[in-house]
């Protein structure tokens, strides 16, 4: 019977690491989710920006080794923030029996939070896996006008804790809490 849940991995490619904050840990959090999802048998699901700066086939557009998708495991191709527009993420994620999505990746405030957003707009519950997801390194405050990243990290994961959606349970967990033989109603989540 296939898993109500599944792991989505955005993003984690070559170019978007290496410009990464906190990189190593954000890849070593996703990469043990990664390895207890597939060991329970929930799909992971690796999404991949393309665009002219990661262009298919390049070195940079690649996914990291340590996330790099297992042969037969979904991957799905994007052009947009949204991990779900003009791709197959949704059809692959209902073929799936999919109800809820762990969201992990890269950027934090632009394709993380639209995918995750997407997802509650679409039917699925959420988890936003808080030390599972990052966004680029900053200098300070004025660096493009932009939060400094453990703020804009720390704002995303405080968002969604708060957040309602109706007929959507919305959770954020560090990684280490994020059990995949959850017992019954709390697919995805060690209870809090």
């Amino acid at each position: 019977m296939p898993s109500a849940t599944a792991l989505l991995v955005i993003d984690m490619q070559n170019t978007t690491v290496a410009m990464a904050h906190r990189a190593a840990g954000t890849v070593a959090a996703i990469a043990g989710l990664s390895a207890r999802a597939r060991a329970a048998g929930v799909p992971v699901v690796t999404v991949r920006q393309r665009d002219e700066g990661m262009v298919p086939g390049t070195e940079g557009w690649r996914v990291v080794p340590e996330l790099a998708p297992r042969e037969g495991e979904p991957v799905v191709d994007k052009t947009a923030p949204d991990s779900f527009l003009g791709t197959g993420l949704d059809e692959t994620l209902r073929a799936l029996g999919v109800t809820e999505v762990i969201v992990t990746g890269f950027a934090t405030e632009v394709c993380v939070d639209t995918t995750a957003r997407q997802a509650l707009s679409r039917g699925y519950d959420l988890v936003v896996v808080a030390d599972g997801h990052t966004t680029s390194v900053r200098t300070g405050e004025d660096a493009d006008g932009l939060a400094p990243a453990d703020r804009s990290i720390a704002h995303c994961n405080a968002v969604y804790r708060v957040m309602g959606w109706p007929g959507r349970r919305i959770r954020v967990r560090a990684a280490a809490d994020v059990d995949f033989a959850a017992p019954e109603g709390a697919p995805g989540v060690r209870p809090a």
